[in-house]
This record gives C-alpha cells, sequence and structure tokens, in this order.
C-alpha cells in the first residue's frame, strides 16, 4: 500500500529572548515550525512528520508556503515514492522542492528546505517503525550509537549580567552533567570579555572544558588579537572568529592559534563546506565542523556534506552540528558524528531532549522512539500536535 503526502502546514512562531551574541540579539527572533502529514497509519494514529529550523536564521514561511510546499503537494505522489512504493523517499522529495532552483545563493532558502526535509526524515522513519538513527545507521551499513557526546551552549550577553551570575549558569550546566560548557564573546571590549572569561574558568575549575563564540563578529586584526589573549588557556574551541565565508582569515588564524578552532554553522550547502576545507585552513587533527542540517538544506544534502567531509581527508568525527535539536542528535548517533550542541535553557520548547533523557559525564543515550523523537518531548510535541490537528 503506497503512502501519500495529505498535506505540509507551516507557522511561524517566536523564540525571544533578551539575550544577545556579538553581532544579534534575539528580541524578535523566530522560527518555522512544519507538519507534513500523511495517509499513512501506524499504531491506529496517522503518520505526522515534524521540522523546526534552527535558531539564529528566521521563520521561513514564505519561502515554504509559497515555494517549496507547493512543489510537494503537486508533485505526482507516485514519484515521492521509494522503489518499493512502501515509504516516502526523502530524496525524491527533496529534488521535487529543488525544481527550477538555479545553483548557488544558499541563503534563506537552505533554511527553508532543511525545515520540510526535517519533517520528511521524521515521517520516513515513522512509517518504517524505527528511530531515525537507527534507520540512518542501517542505509549506511554502519552501526548506531544510542550514546552522543553533548556540550551545554549559553554564556550570552543579557541586560544586567554580571560575573556571578555568568558563573551561576556555567555551574548549573555542571550540575546537570555537562563536560563542556561554551560562552559567547566578542560582544565587549577585549579586556572585558578576557575577565569574563577568567571568571567562568575559575568557576569550572578542571571539572570541565570552555568553549568560546564570537559568532562571525572579528575582522582579521581583531580575530589575531583575541587569538593572542586565548591561547593563555586551554580552551575546548574558538568559534567563528570571522565572517564564514572569509576562508582567508580563518585560515590566517592557524598561524596565530594552536590550539582547536571550530566553525560551519553558517554555511548552508556542500559546495560551501567543501570550500571551507579546501582553503579555510581547518586542521583535521584538532578543529571542528559545525554545519547544522537544518540550515543546509536538510538531511539529504547533509550526507552530501558528510561525503565532501570524508573526501577532503576528514572524519565525521569531527563534526559537532550547531543547532541543539534532535535531528543533529539522531545524525550522530546513526553516521559517527562527534556529538551535538545543546541549549540547556534557550529557544525553549525546540532544544533539548525527550523527557527523561538525562546528560552523564557529557552524554546522552538516545530513546528508541519512532522517528526523531520528537513525541517524547511533551512540551514541544504539544505545539507540533495543534499544528497538525
Amino acid at each position: 500500500m503506497s503512502v501519500r503526502i495529505l498535506d505540509v502546514r507551516e507557522i511561524t512562531q517566536p523564540i525571544s529572548s533578551p539575550i544577545r551574541n556579538a553581532y544579534i540579539d534575539f528580541t524578535r527572533m523566530t522560527t518555522s515550525l512544519v507538519a507534513v502529514v500523511t495517509d499513512a497509519v501506524r499504531d491506529g494514529r496517522r503518520v505526522v512528520g515534524y521540522g523546526f529550523n534552527s535558531n539564529g536564521r528566521y521563520g521561513q514561511g514564505g519561502l515554504i508556503r509559497e515555494r517549496f510546499a507547493p512543489r510537494i503537494l503537486e508533485a505526482d505522489p507516485a514519484s515521492l515514492l521509494d522503489d518499493a512504493g512502501a515509504n516516502l523517499d526523502p530524496d525524491r522529495i527533496w529534488a521535487a522542492m529543488m525544481q527550477n532552483e538555479k545553483p548557488g545563493g544558499h541563503g534563506e532558502r537552505s533554511v527553508a528546505v532543511g525545515t520540510i526535509d526535517m519533517a520528511v526524515w521524521d515521517a520516513v522513519a515513522k512509517i518504517a517503525g524505527q528511530p531515525l538513527f537507527r534507520l540512518l545507521a542501517e542505509r549506511h551499513g554502519v552501526q548506531a550509537d544510542p550514546r552522543v557526546f553533548v556540550y551545554a551552549a549559553g554564556g550570552y550577553y543579557y541586560p544586567g549580567k554580571d560575573f556571578s551570575q555568568l558563573r551561576a549558569e556555567m555551574r548549573s550546566y555542571l550540575d546537570r552533567g555537562y563536560t563542556v560548557v561554551k560562552m559567547k564573546i566578542g560582544g565587549e571590549p577585549i579586556d572585558q570579555d578576557r575577565a569574563r572569561i577568567e571568571a567562568v574558568l575559575t568557576e569550572i575549575g578542571s571539572q570541565a572544558r570552555l568553549a568560546v563564540d564570537a559568532n562571525g563578529r572579528f575582522d582579521l586584526e581583531t580575530a589575531i588579537a583575541y587569538a593572542k589573549m586565548l591561547r593563555a588557556y586551554d580552551l575546548f574551541w574558538y568559534e567563528e572568529a570571522g565572517d564564514p565565508l572569509d576562508y582567508q582569515l580563518q585560515a590566517a588564524l592557524a598561524e596565530f592559534y594552536p590550539n582547536p578552532m571550530a566553525t560551519g554553522e553558517n554555511l548552508f550547502s556542500h559546495q560551501d563546506s567543501r570550500n571551507l576545507l579546501r582553503h579555510g585552513g581547518m586542521r583535521p587533527d584538532r578543529d571542528w565542523l559545525q554545519f547544522d542540517c537544518a540550515l543546509s538544506y536538510g538531511l539529504c544534502e547533509y550526507q552530501r556534506t558528510l561525503k565532501a567531509v570524508r573526501d577532503a581527508g576528514w572524519s565525521p568525527r569531527r563534526c559537532i552540528p550547531h543547532g541543539g535539536h534532535q535531528m543533529s542528535l539522531n545524525i550522530a548517533a546513526g553516521l559517527g558524528l562527534g556529538g551535538n550542541e545543546s541549549y540547556p535553557d534557550l529557544f525553549q520548547p525546540y532544544g533539548g531532549f525527550p523527557d527523561g533523557v538525562r546528560v552523564e559525564d557529557g552524554h546522552i543515550t538516545m530513546p528508541d522512539l519512532p522517528g526523531i523523537g520528537f513525541e517524547g518531548k511533551s512540551d514541544l510535541f504539544r505545539v507540533m500536535r495543534a499544528l497538525a490537528e
């Protein structure tokens, strides 16, 4: 019995907060929530796949409703099925969405497509009756590993936030089982950021490692000045010093910063990822790649990105995606990535893990929930179910 997509629904919702990083504030931040409604029934319920885009990029309702959802709904339903005709084929759906799209220009449309793609994969795994991470491992002929490294992202600039509050925030992450924490830099003068870093390092001591994130704020001179300051500390990484497409800046930093660096969350295609690996001076023995499938055309494209990673001589274990969502957790567990970002307190209900999942020694263990596992996170699923119904 074949499967048919009945509807693709989108709603743009606020995930606003008074926090800021070095580049933007989040007072008007939104996300798109998508439901792909099918006629398949599993365990007495209609199968609906869900997806949303990561924080930092705004909701994509216009592109989804006007361009990409109609292409799916107007396609011959049989053209969207796998060879057996028993399930949807994510790659064929992706190709339908990308009809009449010129190459290049990997901006907002990559976010719109990635959001729908997440919902499609959720539906596909549910129809197959499997957690997505196990379905991915099976398709790639590898062994799934349900235990995934996660780190706590926070340390944002916040009105009135002093050192004691910053230290208390980082302490709370350690108390919840994290062994790596991340904070923002670049939003204050370098001496102030140095004092913030030292306050956090004093708080976490030997219990955890600290990563810092400049969110692409620096020109080369400033990036180097920070590199010289930061190399005095044993940091987990120095993240996104300059503009994400300034590969020459990234390459130059290696001359001044011998410790690990990280970037890639604002590269939205396998071509851009490949250019970073060709020209960005990234070092496969120590640096980290942060490509986020929800912002970069989805998992169909992410598999091409992982091929580019391997072709460049890198291990997928050097990939720790941005975004803090369950989709990347499934990819990490199924395809052997190095871990995933986590937002313990921010961008809720979209961040975090299914209910009952706890961080232990910096890792979580994936539950065996069909699909991506959204149904296991009660606050998130309430929002999703309202859209589907």
